[in-house]
C-alpha cells in the first residue's frame, strides 16, 4: 500500500468582531475579494470606529485613504469624463 501525498497547505482566516474586516493567511482582503491594504482600511474605518476589539495590526498608523480624499478622485475623475 502507498502512502498518500500530503500538502503543508493552510488556510489561516480571521475575522474582525468590530466591523468585519477579513484576513486570509495574514493578508487582508477586501469584501470584493480585492487585496486590502491595512493602512487605508485604518483610516477609512478602524482610527474613526474601532475599538479594543479591532484587530487591524496598523489600527494606530496615520495615513492612508479618507473618505474625503476618495471623494475628491471620483470628483476628478468625473470631471475629466465631463471634459472629454
Amino acid at each position: 500500500m502507498s502512502e498518500k501525498e500530503t500538502s503543508d497547505l493552510s488556510l489561516n482566516r480571521v475575522e474582525c468582531e468590530k466591523c468585519g474586516a477579513v484576513w486570509i493567511n495574514g493578508q487582508h482582503y477586501w469584501r470584493t475579494g480585492m487585496v486590502g491594504n491595512e493602512v487605508d482600511l485604518a483610516s477609512l474605518v478602524c482610527r474613526n470606529h474601532g475599538n479594543e476589539q479591532c484587530i487591524n495590526p496598523q489600527k494606530n498608523v496615520e495615513g492612508g485613504d479618507t473618505w474625503e480624499k476618495r471623494l475628491a478622485d471620483i470628483d476628478r475623475m468625473l470631471e475629466e469624463k465631463r471634459n472629454q
